[in-house]
């Protein structure tokens, strides 16, 4: 047995443990664009370390882009911390087909464990949000975004189907309780999540229903995380450690770790932001060009703003990250 791994897990379950109690867990969906950069590979497993403290119940995986095999690089994550049950969606019309220059999603591919062997296999996205949607609780669900807002665009345009009665914006409206995004430069600039499908980041930022939380490029971009991650040598034959090790080396400005966008808006989108950040309300604008402004007068959504220094946060992630799966008891 290895000891050190078996202590290393029990002092991060601890960890994790810590403020969970008397919580009840978040309900949400994860949507992503899963590459062409890898700090989302960090936010799924954050996404599923704090589920596995019992502080977030994972309802779907989305991936945003459709590059193939995204679906299967989802299904690793989700088989890997032993979750191959949450169901897998993607966009099935158009969508963006970028994809990760380092090419650690062939890594984890031919790697890891997953059912999924083909983009065919996932659900259409549109579909799986609708159907999980309609079978929560009224304001009790919570998604959280890293990526193209592809899928929330085509949720909002869409009709009442077997699912449900209402359309979309009215299904979001009934059942989401707070959107929760990696986007935008603030107070203004461009940003890839909203620049590359704009079209769409225009429809989810006019007409989205309920509160939206902006995590901008300036948050992530302090924040430098995956050193600690690739220098354990307790864990092994893990694929967030695979791709932080494949990755950093390759670029000059990871040096010191990834810039952590995504992952700082999966930890919002659980935990709360009050403890590390304040918000800026007001209300994103999109240009045709994807750019990005702010309307003070505007209401409904609000940016993260510096609370602590960013190393508080940056240290939450480097432990968060190392995660390892839990094995659950059979019955």
């Amino acid at each position: 047995m290895n000891y050190k791994l078996l202590l290393f897990c029990l002092c991060c379950l601890f960890a994790l443990n810590v403020n969970a109690q008397h919580k009840k867990p978040v309900h949400i969906i994860f949507d992503s664009d899963m590459g062409p950069d890898y700090d989302d590979t960090g936010a799924i497993t954050i996404l599923h370390a704090l589920a596995d403290s019992g502080q977030a119940k994972i309802l779907a995986t989305m991936a945003s882009t459709k590059y193939e095999g995204v679906a299967g690089v989802l299904n690793v994550f989700n088989t890997y911390f032993n979750r191959p049950e949450v169901p897998v969606g993607m966009p099935k019309g158009y969508a963006m087909e970028l994809r990760d220059f380092q090419h650690w999603t062939d890594t984890l591919l031919a790697k890891y464990p997953h059912k999924i062997k083909s983009n065919d296999e996932a659900w259409d996205a549109v579909k799986l949000y609708r159907k999980i949607l309609a079978s929560q609780p009224d304001k009790s669900v919570t998604i959280v975004t890293v990526g193209f807002l592809t899928n929330l665009s085509n949720l909002l345009n869409t009709p009442a189907d077997q699912y449900s009665t209402l359309d979309g914006k009215a299904l979001v409206s009934k059942k989401v309780k707070l959107l929760v995004c990696m986007a935008g430069k603030f107070p203004s600039g461009f940003e890839f999540n909203v620049m590359k499908d704009a079209k769409a980041s225009q429809n989810v930022y006019q007409n989205w229903p309920t509160p939206i939380i902006l995590s901008g490029f300036e948050i992530g971009a302090k924040i430098h995380v995956g050193l600690p991650l690739i220098h354990n040598n307790a864990i092994q034959n893990d694929p967030v450690k695979d791709v932080f090790s494949i990755s950093i080396p390759k670029a000059k400005e990871d040096s010191a770790g990834r810039m952590s966008w995504d992952e700082t808006a999966v930890l919002v989108a659980i935990k709360g932001y009050s403890a590390y950040y304040t918000l800026h309300p007001g209300k994103m604008k999109v240009a045709d060009d994807g750019s990005d402004t702010w309307d003070d007068t505007g209401k409904g959504q609000a940016y993260l703003v510096e609370k602590v220094d960013y190393t508080v946060v940056q240290d939450i992630i480097n432990t968060l990250i190392q995660h390892q799966p839990v094995i659950k008891q059979k019955n």
